[in-house]
């Protein structure tokens, strides 16, 4: 099987039962939703173990790329068109996740890489879903804070989903800010930021040329629901784990212990080896296909990353799940385990 098959099928399978839900109705948006959820949970299942190759993947994500935005144009379209309400219902549903997990995973590969035209079309399509100060608050303030009390993406032990929310969206969003401003000499709102901005109003303002109010309508729904799968990722990802601070006050280097991953092999051929991030965080610049796991090195989640954002909507069951895993990780006698998380 070619090396690449696997990312192809399940990254590309949602966005065509997507597209056929909002062209043609019918039973499409239903099958839209379990084909993002059910079918993952159970294929997951497949004893299936893949290992890294040496391909980069560079023109399936760019591929993936461009379909964004015609799955975006088609989902708010199907906003006004004459479609039951639960249909629509559904379509909104089918697209939040497939923005959420699916392009935002392949957006984060773009932005990280080196040439420039990968980089903006990354950029875009977090502008698209009204998202696109991520690019800079993941890559200026993420990868240089993660796992520290300076990272507003990275969830404290006992923080509940729903109050990490606006923490890290607020947080993130002027953590950038401050970033680019740095960058840019101190400029009010540096020309990233003006580039997010126009891209967030081209892109309501296209929902109302295609489908009137019902489309901006639709657009924010799909943007909102899309930005939540997108911070669930990182709350799930960074739960509770820290760096210990050294002697001259500075974060110990970032490590294989720091990040949350899971093994499941669907849903991480759909979300591009996302939730391998360990080794993302260790090589940032490396391909996707070529990202690692090691269980005996990296903290492994108790289930695919879907099931655990899923968990994550009910605080009182993340935290009884995942609190005792957090404690063996972050003491320092444990196999494997790191220094304590700081007070």
């Amino acid at each position: 099987m070619p090396a690449l098959l696997p990312f192809a099928i399940a990254s590309f399978l949602p966005g065509v039962c997507l597209a056929a839900a909002c062209l043609w109705g019918g039973p499409w948006p239903v099958v839209a939703v379990l084909a993002i959820t059910v079918v993952v949970f159970f294929l997951d299942k497949l004893p299936v173990r893949r290992g890294v190759t040496d391909a980069t993947g560079h023109r399936l994500s760019e591929a993936l790329g461009v379909a964004h935005f015609g799955l975006l144009i088609l989902a708010v379209w199907a906003m006004g068109r004459d479609l039951p309400l639960l249909d629509k219902g559904f379509i909104v549903v089918a697209a939040g996740l497939y923005f959420g997990q699916i392009s935002n995973s392949n957006a984060h590969e773009l932005i990280h890489r080196a040439d420039r035209w990968a980089f903006r079309l990354g950029a875009a399509c977090y502008s698209s879903i009204l998202f696109g100060h991520h690019t800079s608050a993941h890559r200026l303030v993420h990868h240089i804070h993660a796992a520290t009390p300076k990272d507003p993406a990275t969830a404290r032990r006992g923080e509940g989903f729903w109050a990490y929310l606006p923490r890290t969206w607020v947080g993130s969003f002027r953590a950038g800010l401050r970033a680019e401003r740095h960058r840019h000499g101190g400029a009010a709102l540096p020309r990233p930021y003006q580039a997010y901005v126009l891209g967030a109003v081209l892109s309501i303002a296209a929902a109302y040329a295609l489908a009137g109010r019902a489309g901006v309508v639709g657009l924010v729904l799909i943007c909102a629901y899309a930005q939540i799968q997108l911070m669930l990722s990182d709350y799930v990802q960074h739960y509770g784990l820290s760096r210990a601070v050294l002697p001259d006050g500075r974060p110990e280097p970032m490590g294989p212990a720091h990040s949350w991953n899971a093994p499941h092999w669907y849903s991480s051929a759909m979300m591009l080896n996302a939730p391998r991030h360990s080794a993302h965080h260790a090589r940032p610049a490396t391909s996707f296909p070529q990202l690692d796991l090691d269980a005996g090195t990296m903290p492994m989640l108790p289930h695919a990353l879907p099931v655990m954002a899923v968990i994550a909507l009910v605080p009182p069951m993340w935290r009884r799940i995942m609190d005792k895993p957090v404690d063996r990780w972050t003491d320092p006698t444990a196999q494997g385990g790191m220094t304590p998380a700081p007070a």
